[in-house]
């Protein structure tokens, strides 16, 4: 790459088909508008169509660029989002979105952008950007540790990695050599186990991940060094490439005060439920969009926040569309915590509840987006992960002292109503309560620090100024 002078710059953007990815590769993507470049957002039709309206002032600067799925028979009608679909058909919806390469690159030989950001799933975007002669960057939206925990590059690609069973993965890497807990727990290791072999689409997630990174000039990712940065540090050695923090991207708190906001009426009935409440008094629970609970997790948790007697507020998302039957809370729950619980059935806003005063800690699946949420409002979490990412998440957190981790039977990852209101009195009442508290508004200065994350923006868009291919 060669150095070249300030200029305005076309870069396209390519995220996974899941909103735990499109939303963060949308909100880089206005961070980067906002400095005077052009931007092309690609997915596909339904799920640019399901975006949140751009604000106006970037509208010109953000093209939203769709490109058709092809079908896959065994996928339900419409689906292009791991949203539409259940666990088993991702291998499914991955050998889909492979098949956007030959739409992609019509579009990449058409408009030869001078950069192309793209997600873990994209093996065969960098060859077809070689050609091209357009600059590559791998933006991992998830933190270091994740990524360091995976192995080196050509590890990746060759399947060669030395842990060869479940409980390999329930220690840290031998490559680590700083001390940490970040390690799965054996109903986890399941999954990493299953992301180093070949799924349906003829490819692991491992040697889709080496073969990204392979193919880039530069990984960009959603971490900082005021938290774990060792882990930057570990990644670069993995990987001999530059790895360029982009800081937290801390959201912003939308305006819904305004009448002709959709999201007002939602919002006010929210907060003025949260406004009866007493000051650092709710757990806010939220298992994100991603997490689909079976019928008897939701159970023992509807219990535990019974038994726990603390107030709550519980935004229990319907399942996914490819189940057959919802969810069903337990009889007379809802009445028996009526004033002190309130079950939300729908969208929420969620940065403007964990802000809201009456919050004083988040019952959460620890995805990395909600950490970060949390966090930059002092709340301590009580973490309940489920998938990938969310359990070495969830050690990191415990190890820090900022929230506790709700006790799991080891073999099936069951928990119990009883864990569960033990878990949310120890963070949420008492002594200990205030120690997780205080530490969590320690770190509120990090994460909710704006200016801060703002520089390591400035700084990640002035390498992609200066590492243009001539």
């Amino acid at each position: 790459m060669a150095a070249k002078n300030q200029q305005n710059l076309h870069i396209a953007v390519l995220p996974w088909l899941a909103f735990g990815h499109i939303i963060p590769y949308l909100e880089l993507s206005k961070h980067i508008a906002q400095k005077g470049h052009r931007i092309s957002f690609i997915s596909t039709p339904r799920n640019i169509d399901r975006l949140p309206k751009l604000p106006p002032h970037l509208s010109s600067s953000i093209a939203l660029v769709k490109i058709p799925l092809p079908r896959i028979a065994e996928l339900p009608e419409n689906a292009e989002a791991t949203m539409d679909i259940h666990a088993g058909q991702m291998g499914l919806l991955k050998k889909a979105f492979d098949a956007l390469e030959p739409g992609l690159t019509r579009f990449l030989e058409d408009s030869r952008p001078d950069w192309i950001i793209y997600d873990f799933a994209a093996h065969w975007v960098p060859p077809v950007a070689v050609r091209l002669g357009i600059s590559r960057a791998f933006f991992f939206i998830i933190n270091a540790w994740f990524l360091g925990f995976f192995g080196a590059t050509d590890t990746l690609i060759s399947g060669s990695d030395y842990r060869t069973k479940p409980e390999d993965f329930m220690v840290p890497p031998k490559w680590v050599k700083f001390e940490t807990k970040v390690a799965f727990r054996r109903f986890e290791a399941e999954w990493s186990d299953g992301a180093s072999k070949s799924n349906e689409s003829g490819f692991s997630d491992y040697y889709r991940i080496g073969k990204v990174i392979a193919g880039c000039e530069a990984i960009l990712i959603r971490h900082c060094n005021e938290f774990e940065p060792e882990w930057l540090t570990l990644l670069e050695e993995l990987h001999h490439r530059p790895v360029i923090p982009l800081g937290l991207m801390p959201p912003k708190v939308q305006d819904h005060s305004t009448n002709n906001d959709a999201n007002h009426t939602v919002w006010t009935g929210i907060k003025n439920w949260l406004n009866r409440q007493n000051k650092g008094s709710v757990v806010y629970v939220a298992l994100g969009s991603e997490v689909t609970p079976s019928q008897d997790q939701v159970v023992e948790l509807a219990h535990g926040l019974e038994l726990s007697g603390v107030p709550f507020f519980w935004v229990l998302r319907k399942v996914s569309a490819s189940e057959s039957k919802p969810v069903e809370l337990p009889n007379g729950f809802e009445e028996r915590v009526s004033g002190r619980g309130m079950v939300w059935r729908s969208w929420a806003p969620q940065v403007e509840i964990l802000k809201h005063a009456s919050v004083g800690g988040f019952l959460s699946h620890c995805g990395w987006s909600s950490i970060v949420e949390g966090l930059m409002y002092g709340n301590p979490l009580i973490t309940l992960p489920f998938l990938v990412d969310q359990g070495l998440n969830s050690r990191v957190i415990v190890e820090k002292q900022l929230g506790v981790e709700i006790p799991r039977n080891e073999q099936d990852g069951t928990y119990t109503r009883k864990w569960v209101a033990d878990s949310v009195k120890l963070v949420m009442v008492g002594e200990e309560g205030r120690k997780f508290q205080e530490r969590a508004q320690e770190m509120s200065l990090v994460f909710g620090d704006e200016e801060l994350h703002r520089r390591y923006i400035d700084t990640a868009i002035q390498f992609l100024q200066n590492h243009t291919m001539p």
